[in-house]
């Protein structure tokens, strides 16, 4: 059933707008695989205090005129806020998420971009699923992690976007994401009994903290999306990702994809720096915050 409304919901909010998708990436430039991670300068070094928006801004951007939208309008379909929204808030994190039965007969390995961290002490995590916590309406994994109480999740890198993609599958409960992708299953957790990705460059073993439903705005009575809260209780790192003391991950190394809109994935080549300001030293205190005074209210 679940694995019927998935591919029920993909046909209607038409994610992939390409009627014949190998053929358009056919057209496209290959892969480059020797682009390696490395820094830029900002876009404007020489910006200073209540410069607003850099250099890279468009010249007309001030000229154009922003739209409200309604997102219960009474002619709006529900998919077209998951659209305009996974579109605008990017790029996101993905959770790799492996979930194993109660029992250990079923796992489950699937990607999730409604997923960030929180805090650090402790280690939380939130990952958002579409459905309810219902065990005939809910997401395989959401079921699992649900009953067992734990979970690892692992970050995607470049080297199996593929693999990850295809564990997206509406595969339906008990069959294999792990067959289908190819991926590696190391059963060596140290807090968990689910699996995690071997080729994962960074994984974390978490167990449920606590899950909330929240019921649908369109069709009131009707759950619609679950947030879990999974607490880290054990982290694992590739040797050649971390450094010495073990609190720093080599993005170089580790190679991560983001999520973007439709079916769009991001990488991760270029970084910028810029150091948090101080009050006091950077910008002068209430003297030089007072020199920045613009009215912002309206009248």
């Amino acid at each position: 059933m679940a694995a019927e409304r998935t591919a029920n919901w993909e046909k209607s909010i038409q994610r992939n707008p390409h009627p014949d998708f190998k053929q358009v990436e056919a057209s496209r430039p290959p892969f480059d695989s020797t682009t390696t991670f490395h820094y830029t300068q900002t876009p404007d070094p020489n910006w200073t205090f209540g410069s607003g928006a850099n250099s890279t801004a468009s010249p007309d951007a001030t000229n154009k005129k922003h739209i409200p939208i309604d997102p219960y309008a009474p002619d709006r379909p529900v998919g077209f806020n998951y659209k305009l929204l996974i579109s605008a808030v990017v790029p996101r994190p993905i959770a790799f998420l492996s979930t194993r039965s109660a029992d250990g007969s079923v796992t489950n390995l699937a990607p999730f971009s409604y997923f960030q961290l929180i805090g650090h002490d402790p280690p939380l995590f939130i990952i958002g699923f579409t459905s309810p916590l219902e065990a005939s309406r809910a997401k395989d994994s959401l079921r699992l992690l649900h009953e067992r109480g734990e979970c690892v999740i692992n970050i995607i890198s470049e080297s199996f976007i593929e693999a990850a993609n295809a564990t997206s599958i509406n595969a339906p409960l008990g069959v294999s994401e792990w067959d289908v992708s190819g991926l590696t299953p190391l059963y060596d957790c140290e807090t968990v009994g689910c699996a995690r990705v071997k080729e994962a460059v960074f994984s974390i073993e978490g167990k449920l903290e606590s899950v909330r439903e929240f019921e649908s705005r369109a069709t009131p009575g009707k759950v619609t999306a679950t947030l879990a809260v999974v607490e880290g209780t054990r982290f694992w790192a590739r040797e050649d990702a971390v450094n010495e003391e073990r609190n720093i991950l080599d993005p170089a190394v580790l190679r991560p994809i983001s999520r973007l809109g439709g079916i769009t994935y991001g990488r991760v080549t270029e970084g910028l720096e810029l150091p948090r300001p101080d009050f006091e030293k950077d910008l002068g205190g209430v003297e030089g915050a007072k020199k920045l005074e613009r009215k912002h209210m309206p009248n």
